[in-house]
């Protein structure tokens, strides 16, 4: 008699999502709330603390969403945010049901990867010109809506900004040996214009975790709707996982 089929596990009812260095948890929200909460799956998205224990506070942001949750969670998050979920993934194994991974910037070593070498680079001009002065620059010919991004969310930072920056450029990714022992399928999103997160990056993450979806699209994309990533990032997490 042949064996019967193992029922194919219910997606998750609650998802976590971490925003990248710099950002801020509006902009999470706005990347992924619209896709989740279509698709019935409740969002939070845990404000970073600026400062020297931005990573580590943002992984326990990640335990306590799980701990307040019924069941396992997806975790999913934006270049920084997106490192950290696999990362906390990896870690915490049956409280995770997946990852929606948006821009990875790095894998491994931070090195001198464009993402990191902005972020210090910002750092230093913080604390060179301050806050308002450092604005006027780096918004200074960017595209507006990442202008008025990095406006609010610097502004929200305050004076932990510097730090964190710091603390985000000096922590590494999971690498290519931690993503091939992934327990969970990845729907990963890659700009493939994208000169700080480089897409190069986003394809050897699909190409090396055991379950990944890959979606790609220009940066103006996502620059004109950031929900788009999110709707990308859970549509190949779904191919992952065999909910397509």
């Amino acid at each position: 008699m042949p064996a019967t089929p193992s029922p194919r596990a219910a997606p998750p009812a609650h998802a976590a999502v971490l925003p990248g260095t710099g950002s801020d948890e509006v902009f999470a929200r706005a990347v992924f709330a619209p896709a989740l909460t279509g698709a019935g799956i409740a969002v939070t998205a845990p404000r970073p603390r600026a400062g020297p224990t931005l990573v580590r506070e943002s992984l326990a942001g990640l335990d306590a969403a799980a701990g307040a949750a019924d069941g396992p969670i997806l975790v999913g998050g934006v270049s920084l945010g997106a490192q950290l979920a696999v990362e906390w993934a990896l870690r915490t194994r049956t409280r995770c049901a997946g990852v929606l991974a948006v821009l990875p910037a790095w894998t491994g070593a931070p090195g001198e990867a464009p993402g990191a070498v902005a972020a210090r680079a910002s750092a230093d001009l913080l604390d060179r010109e301050g806050l308002e002065r450092a604005l006027a620059l780096s918004t200074d010919g960017v595209p507006p809506w990442l202008a008025a991004e990095l406006t609010r969310s610097w502004r929200r930072h305050g004076d932990g900004l510097a730090a964190g920056l710091r603390a985000a450029a000096a922590h590494p990714a999971p690498d290519l040996d931690a993503l091939a022992r992934c327990p969970v399928p990845v729907g990963v999103v890659a700009c493939t214009d994208d000169p700080v997160h480089p897409a190069a990056h986003a394809r050897a993450w699909a190409e090396t975790l055991p379950r990944a979806g890959l979606r790609e699209m220009p940066l103006a994309t996502f620059g004109a709707d950031p929900a788009s990533a999110g709707h990308a990032a859970l549509t190949a997490w779904r191919e992952a996982a065999g909910h397509g």
